[in-house]
């Protein structure tokens, strides 16, 4: 029996761009997991994969960067999300730079969205069933996960409020291996130098989110959840269970990054790495007994 390759993608704002690079390369090497999950940037980034949209994540995250409907404190102030939300899930993919939506509601693969849930301060995972019944629907989901507390308001699905999925499960590897993963391929968006700083905003987050005790609690966890997963990462991987595609250098990019030229330089890093990894990646793809075949699919 072929064992199941999940892909797990990281958020991480515009520092998403990476993942867009790495995508691209795997499309070129038809490298497509059955299993994807993704969480804010990383599960934006995996709808262009699914869709075999070949240069899309890079037109879709860099080209409209410096217009203020996409990134700017004028959308904050304007309707509470530093990121323009109708723009970038309704513009672009209806309008500007269309998606696949034939092709995206007909995938064979298994993608799942993850966000977190304002009431309890645990994660919320939506899979094919629930996105792919309409556009608003697909919608949803992905603004949701995507929806960073403190710039962007919370998004309903399913009847509830949903943020972005990186504040309680920023690197869904587990969840990968409870949906039945064998092994997983990873792809974070921080060089390995990274380590992330305590929550230091608790007073101002228990004031905003009075509402939402938990959202706070788990904002104040996320740093020993991000270790813990990035410890599980690094043990799959030593054991041979996980392959880490990550930036093999430090480029200067902010989650709200608008530099086009630097944002470029992401990306192509991203696509410079994975090639670079790519015939280790598929050497580790076919190391198990009735896995030559597993994560790869004709395009």
């Amino acid at each position: 029996m072929a064992e199941k390759i999940g892909l797990v993608l990281e958020g991480g704002g515009m520092r998403g761009v990476y993942t867009g690079g790495v995508l691209e390369t795997f499309m070129e090497a038809s490298f497509f997991a059955p299993y994807v999950i993704g969480v804010s940037a990383g599960a934006c980034n995996a709808v262009s994969y699914l869709t075999r949209q070949k240069g899309r994540n890079r037109r879709v995250t860099i080209d409209y960067v410096d217009r203020p409907d996409y990134l700017s404190f004028r959308n904050w102030l304007l309707r509470g999300s530093m990121f323009g939300m109708d723009f970038i899930f309704h513009r672009i993919p209806n309008e500007l730079d269309p998606l696949d939506f034939d092709a995206l509601f007909a995938i064979t693969e298994t993608f799942v969205v993850g966000t977190t849930d304002p009431e309890t301060g645990k994660p919320a995972y939506y899979a094919n069933d629930v996105w792919s019944r309409d556009r608003e629907s697909f919608a949803s989901v992905l603004k949701a996960s995507s929806s960073l507390p403190f710039f962007s308001p919370p998004v309903p699905v399913e009847g509830r409020l949903q943020f972005d999925g990186g504040v309680a499960d920023p690197i869904p590897a587990a969840r990968a291996l409870e949906d039945g993963c064998d092994r997983i391929v990873v792809v974070l968006t921080k060089d390995r130098s990274y380590r992330i700083k305590p929550f230091k905003r608790k007073r101002l987050a228990s004031w905003w989110y009075r509402r939402f005790p938990q959202l706070v609690a788990a904002m104040e966890r996320r740093e020993r959840v991000y270790n813990e997963s990035m410890a599980l990462v690094r043990r799959l991987e030593a054991e041979g269970r996980a392959f880490v595609v990550q930036p093999s250098r430090l480029l200067p990019v902010g989650r709200m990054e608008k530099d086009k030229a630097l944002l470029g330089q992401l990306y192509a890093l991203g696509e410079s790495d994975a090639a670079e990894a790519m015939p280790k990646l598929l050497a580790w793809l076919a190391s198990a007994p009735g896995a030559a075949n597993a994560g790869t699919t004709k395009p």
